[in-house]
């Protein structure tokens, strides 16, 4: 029987030949994730059906990304509680602040997500990791304790649905913009419970980190899961830091899907999402103008070293505009260092922005950037939804770090090309 990649992975995991749409599966895990809100409830859960000790101690790994360094007793008491964990069971991968950064980045960083993995991870943008060819998806905390001691969970097959771009992207154009017009087109809820399964020219032309932004937001349509096959730049990027074998799949030729779209990548152009959901896109000439308080860069979407790069390259020489808050934070520790070597830390500092080490904080509304009353920000991270950043009366405007640098410097949303000299 022909297969979708989503399917050849599912299969290989259940131990089956060949597994369909629908159906309900047992799967063995690769890798299992908990970060700072979602592990102390799992840990709860764990404990309180008497288990002892976890099923793998190199497979399950605990990040604390959301509320690090602790922003008020509450967090400290929650952290606190994964630490004295990680440190009963020998966790090897327990990452703490200053030595981790926000999980979904970290991961494929420090190579514990694979090619051909599955992995749970108990936040819903773990979908991410699907930017390397493996099928991986949120759960909640119950579901995360009964993996952390058995090792598998269950799933019902997905159906996949086909988004092939082709053509090349424009300039200033980047995975962030192909992404917001998928969800766009086809809705928040358009995928609903399917694999987003993503290919064609435009696609293999992307980095590795851009994939797994393109993945990130599968989420924000409704996707079970959001997968791109993984080719040689997936492996080129995965071999000196794997911590373990890997294994490539693609989907066959006449393997069936819930839907295909085609699109041209050259007429997509810049997108952004405005209030209040992921799916109000529009192009950004429909938007610009629009004055912002806030420009935040960064979060588990657009917080890479790629990312700082392009925004470092509008903001360099310029100043933010008066009266605007501006505010970087580079995922992990590992991409703060290289940014710092690099200049790009310099450059921000010097233009007027705030910069943090590696946290999830203002992109759920948790702190180092909660938005008041009215405020208008336009934020690279992943969701717009009333109160997600803070106040329910403040607005939210989604784009990529391109378009983030050229409103920090303008005060409007606007394009790079307004302020970056021909």
């Amino acid at each position: 029987m022909s297969m979708t990649v989503t399917e050849k992975i599912l299969a290989a995991h259940a131990g089956k030949r060949e597994v369909h749409p629908g159906e309900l599966i047992e799967c063995k895990l690769d890798l299992i994730m908990g970060n700072d809100i979602t592990a102390p409830l799992a840990i709860k859960e764990f404990e309180k059906v008497g288990a002892t000790k976890l099923f793998d101690t190199d497979r399950v790994t605990f990040v604390l990304s959301h509320f690090v360094p602790a922003k008020d007793i509450k967090s400290a008491e929650q952290c606190q509680v994964v630490r004295d964990f990680a440190r009963r069971h020998r966790m090897k991968y327990f990452y703490d602040e200053g030595r981790g950064g926000i999980e979904h980045i970290l991961l494929p960083q420090e190579g514990l997500v694979v090619p051909g993995d599955v992995i749970l991870g108990a936040d819903s943008h773990s979908c991410t990791y699907g930017g390397l060819g493996c099928f991986s998806s949120g759960v909640g905390s119950t579901d995360l304790a009964a993996a952390m001691i058995t090792g598998e969970t269950w799933f019902k097959v997905p159906e996949s649905m086909k988004f092939h771009f082709y053509g090349r992207l424009q300039p200033w154009s980047s995975a962030k913009d192909l992404i917001l017009y998928t969800i766009g087109q086809i809705g928040v809820d358009g995928a609903l419970y399917r694999a987003m399964e993503f290919t064609g020219e435009a696609i293999r032309s992307l980095s590795v980190d851009a994939r797994l932004t393109m993945c990130n937001m599968a989420i924000e349509a409704g996707g079970k899961s959001g997968i791109i096959a993984a080719d040689d730049v997936t492996v080129e990027y995965v071999r000196p830091r794997a911590k373990r074998q890997w294994k490539v799949y693609e989907s066959d030729s006449d393997a069936k899907y819930h839907s295909i779209y085609e699109w041209d990548a050259g007429k997509v152009g810049l997108q952004v999402a405005a209030p209040y959901s992921p799916d109000n896109v529009h192009p950004l000439g429909e938007v610009a103008g629009t004055e912002v308080d806030q420009v935040f860069i960064g979060s588990c979407t657009n917080a890479r070293l790629e990312d700082l790069r392009i925004a470092a390259q509008i903001i360099r020489g310029k100043k933010v505009a008066p009266y605007v808050r501006c505010i970087v934070i580079p995922a992990t520790h590992q991409v703060f260092e290289l940014a710092l070597k690099e200049g790009l830390i310099q450059i921000f500092s010097e233009a007027g922005c705030a910069i943090a080490e590696g946290t999830c904080g203002p992109c759920l509304g948790g702190y180092m950037g909660v938005l008041g009353p009215n405020d208008v920000c336009l934020s690279t991270s992943n969701r717009n939804f009333p109160g997600r950043m803070g106040h329910p009366k403040a607005k939210v405007y989604l784009a990529s770090p391109a378009v983030a640098a050229a409103t920090a410097v303008t005060g409007k949303i606007s394009h790079p090309e307004e302020v970056v000299a021909p």
